[in-house]
């Protein structure tokens, strides 16, 4: 048996995450904070795919709903798969943006993310299997895209995939970082920039059904929207080549004459 907890499942990327999982076999734990858009979409899954789908309704950015998302990534022995998908994003200037708006956004897309991730991991190594899925965004590649915190935090979900990954190598424990474009779905709404042109935006249907195929590929980091991995392959060496020299104990000549 194998069940699949996913964050942020009520509509957009979550639920569709949510009905490809169940598809292909998989029980469903649908987190989010809509209750009644939770259970409906829990009826429809349950009906049309005959999955087990359990709903729980919980506010990700608030201690005590988090510790309980967190208990039963603890608990429960048979969740194979975490899909990190819950997040808000920010559009605006920095300069423009309310602090305590950019602080509940590091709440929900790092504090949440990685205390979710840190609950589910140990236990799925022990059992000797497991997935984490986490969805990042390309602005955590390019932050000049949008809100600079917005874009800092999508950073550090890739990061923390990468590194997650390189940690878990030796066991059968994977990670996966997914780096979708403008998708969609309800984020612009609710970040204040209703998207008005279709250009360019992916459906939530086509990235999640992309990053699957990804997935069974065995690819970290997935980006539907690039039509050339060899660019993402060539990022990755240029990155490797500055990793193998970052070690020198002494400032570079170029500082000599300053």
């Amino acid at each position: 048996m194998s069940t699949a907890l996913i964050t942020g499942a009520s509509s957009g990327i979550g639920a569709v995450y949510a009905d490809r999982l169940a598809r292909r076999g998989d029980d469903l734990i649908l987190v989010a904070r809509n209750r009644d858009r939770l259970e409906a979409l829990a009826a429809r899954l349950i009906e049309e795919t005959g999955r087990k789908v359990e709903v729980l309704a919980a506010d990700l950015a608030d201690e005590v709903d988090l510790a309980r998302v967190e208990e039963v990534l603890r608990s429960e022995r048979d969740i194979t798969v975490l899909v990190n998908n819950a997040g808000v994003g920010g559009v605006g200037p920095l300069v423009e943006s309310d602090v305590d708006a950019v602080q509940a956004m590091i709440t929900l897309n790092v504090t949440a993310l990685t205390r979710l991730t840190y609950a589910y991991v140990p236990g799925a190594v022990e059992r000797g299997e497991g997935t984490v899925i986490n969805i990042g965004s390309v602005v955590g590649v390019a932050p000049e895209f949008l809100n600079g915190v917005y874009g800092a935090t999508k950073a550090y979900v890739l990061a923390l995939t990468q590194s997650l990954q390189h940690e878990l190598a030796a066991t059968d424990v994977r990670a996966q970082a997914v780096l979708p474009n403008a998708t969609a779905t309800e984020f612009w709404d609710v970040a204040g920039r209703p998207l008005s042109n279709p250009d360019g935006v992916m459906s939530a249907e086509d990235l999640v059904d992309a990053a699957l195929v990804d997935l069974d590929r065995g690819q970290l980091v997935s980006i539907p929207p690039l039509q050339d991995q060899e660019q993402w392959e060539a990022y990755e060496s240029a990155r490797g080549v500055l990793k193998a020299n970052f070690g020198s104990g002494t400032p570079a000549p170029r500082y000599a004459n300053a």
